[in-house]
């Protein structure tokens, strides 16, 4: 197929981008370059524009005979969105509208969405399913939220096929080397690190001490980048027989971010000195998937199932790459 990568430039899209090309299929990466990297674009032509840009999408549609989305462009950082709601609504939730609607004009009606656990909120029972209540608490996860709601409407309406992944925390990087995870400012807990581990110039944040947990910090479900790719790539090819429902993608294990200090300290062999800080706004104390749905529709399962083989692939790009 040719699928049309939104946000392809970025991290976990251009991961994805690599996996559609090596399974056959022909990528075409609409990014307006705000986070992504023309670097990372490497399967395939690049269309830098925006989503704001509806004439822009059409024309991509139309000019490369798209037949597929991977929808990943967003703005995706949970503090940011509790200062500036309104830029989420507006590139994650209008921006999204102007994809559908271009979409339902050149008649491409099968999308993969790059939803997120941000939309269950805090959890009231662990692990996380898809039939939880749906409460986000920032407007981040709203954002994903509304996107999903606006999916189910176009499937029952306009006849979409769709499937939204309701990721975890995507860390890691490319085995082979050629991609991985560079955000300029950098806000992710993993690189973040081991960036800490390798200058001892840079700090690291541990925000909040205080959680209902077993060391006080928060716990997430981290995900291979390469995992996630690879269930995206699942999710399209099996569009025909399995769609317009979510599912979770996670490993079904929590990791304290105390615990991944203490990892990334013994794979570097660098000591890494936390400094402690408030908790953020919007962050619940504990999300842990249960993947279980994503294993019996699509027959997914991680890979990186040890959070310190996923930090080693992290680490080893960061030592080789000069991006």
């Amino acid at each position: 197929m040719r699928v049309l990568v939104t946000g392809g430039a970025g991290y976990i899209g251009s991961h994805t981008a690599k996996a559609l090309a090596g399974a056959g299929h022909a990528p075409v990466v609409f990014d307006n370059l705000s986070t992504g990297h023309k670097w990372a674009v490497k399967w395939g032509p690049l269309i830098e524009a925006d989503l704001a840009d509806r004439e822009a999408i059409r024309n991509a549609l139309d000019n490369h005979g798209i037949e597929a989305v991977i929808h990943f462009a967003a703005c995706a950082y949970v503090g940011e969105s509790m200062q500036e709601p309104g830029k989420y609504f507006q590139n994650n939730v209008a921006g999204t509208l102007n994809l559908l609607e271009a979409m339902q004009e050149a008649g491409v009606k099968k999308i993969v969405f790059s939803s997120s656990c941000a939309t269950y909120g805090v959890p009231e029972s662990l692990p996380i399913s898809e039939g939880h209540p749906t409460h986000p608490v920032n407007p981040y996860g709203e954002s994903k939220l509304m996107v999903e709601k606006m999916l189910y409407w176009y499937g029952e309406i306009h006849d979409f096929k769709w499937v939204s992944l309701r990721y975890f925390n995507a860390a890691g990087a490319d085995p082979d080397g050629e991609l991985g995870e560079v955000h300029v400012p950098e806000t992710h807990l993993i690189p973040l690190a081991i960036e800490a581990a390798l200058d001892k110039s840079k700090k690291l944040s541990v925000f909040g001490t205080d959680y209902p947990t077993p060391d006080g910090s928060a716990i997430r479900d981290y995900i291979h980048v390469s995992d996630l790719a690879g269930a995206h790539l699942l999710a399209l090819d099996s569009m025909d027989r399995i769609y317009n429902q979510e599912l979770n993608l996670g490993t079904g294990n929590g990791v304290s971010v105390l615990e991944i200090v203490r990892r990334v300290s013994a794979l570097s062999g660098k000591p890494v000195e936390p400094v402690y800080a408030q908790r953020r706004p919007g962050d619940p104390p504990v999300l842990v998937a249960d993947p279980g749905k994503a294993l019996r529709v699509l027959g997914w399962k991680p890979y990186y199932t040890d959070i310190s083989d996923c930090l080693k692939t992290a680490l080893d790009w960061r030592l080789s790459s000069e991006c």
